[in-house]
């Protein structure tokens, strides 16, 4: 058998987290019986759900097992542990770096407040990242469902912030619904804040999503942006920009996006020059962290060890850490494959 290099050893960053599909599945469960919310078997039968989101009805169920999964954190000791628990997944896996995503629009009711619920996750981010070592920050995204003023309200909120730990404004949810554009002046205040701007695009539609993400909001990242292989015009301009997809791989099958792991147009994306940052979206309900996104890119995509090297090095590079923390990881990544492959 050939000897490879173990990719949790691999320093990389993970810019594409959502903060409850982050959770352990035993941390769910145990929440669950805490506060007496009934799970269905999709979230207590031990295995990945079956998701299928292409159309409205799957979308409507994933979101529907997200916001059961959410209900389950309710006080300031919930929001800890989870932080805590994504940061040490984390660090099992070979990240350096983290910004984790989050509406604390969603955590409000039960927190106090919109101001009092960004301030406990930015608390729990704070210690957790003490605590394990992890380079660790937050990115508030809006949700595309709603009103942009209120995107508005939390990118203001956001730019507030920034000296707290907030690096980025994001917008997710179903890219289906609600025009890029029209959420333009809320990133318009987030980049004018100093915030990195990485809204959704190129999941559940095609090229045209990243587009508007490019051409009305400015994004600096993407979250996703797979659908942009069909284009390569487009590719091109992302590859031009430098502009970073925060692919998901895993995500992508289970979400009926393609339907198998070697259909994600991984090598596409790479072979044009697109810089990518592999990351696990929600390992609540797709069932797979970061090293086994690149463990995907290896087995599925046959990239070598010095090519996984170089996205572990995308990854890097279109995160928002300190250039003492990217010095220390890209180090880290050449002393990786200096290292030879495990015997």
């Amino acid at each position: 058998m050939e000897h490879v290099r173990d990719l949790r050893l691999l320093p990389k960053a993970h810019l594409h987290l959502h903060f409850t599909g982050s959770m352990r599945p035993a941390t769910l469960l145990e929440l669950a019986d805490k506060y007496g919310v009934h799970l269905p078997e999709a979230l207590t039968g031990g295995e990945p759900p079956q998701l299928r989101a292409t159309d409205e009805r799957g979308w409507f169920r994933f979101q529907r097992l997200y916001d059961l999964a959410r209900s389950c954190l309710r006080e300031p000791e919930d929001i800890r542990r989870l932080v805590r628990e994504a940061a040490e997944e984390d660090v099992r896996d070979g990240s350096g770096w983290l910004e984790i995503q989050v509406d604390p629009t969603s955590y409000a009711p039960r927190l106090g407040g919109l101001i009092p619920a960004l301030e406990i996750i930015l608390d729990a981010v704070e210690s957790a990242s003490r605590e394990t070592g992890l380079g660790m920050r937050v990115v508030v995204a809006a949700n595309r469902m709603k009103h942009p003023l209120d995107a508005r309200t939390l990118a203001r909120l956001a730019v507030r912030y920034a000296d707290r730990g907030v690096v980025g404004f994001g917008l997710s949810n179903d890219e289906r619904r609600g025009m890029a554009r029209d959420f333009d002046r809320a990133f318009a205040i987030a980049r004018e804040g100093g915030l990195l701007a990485a809204p959704h695009g190129g999941e559940l539609t095609g090229p045209a999503s990243v587009r508007d993400c490019l051409d009305d909001l400015r994004a600096a990242r993407i979250g996703h942006g797979v659908r942009a292989a069909e284009d390569p015009r487009l590719l091109r301009k992302l590859a031009e920009k430098g502009v970073t997809c925060e692919v998901c791989p895993a995500s992508n099958v289970a979400l009926g996006v393609y339907e198998k792991p070697e259909d994600v147009p991984l090598r596409t994306l790479f072979e044009a020059g697109v810089p990518m940052a592999l990351g696990a979206d929600d390992p609540l309900l797709f069932g797979s962290r970061l090293a086994a996104q690149y463990e995907l890119a290896r087995v599925h995509h046959g990239f070598s060890d010095e090519e996984l090297a170089e996205l572990a090095r995308q990854s890097v590079r279109g995160s928002a850490a300190p250039e003492d923390v990217r010095a220390k990881l890209l180090a880290g990544v050449d002393d990786w494959l200096a290292a030879g492959p495990a015997v």
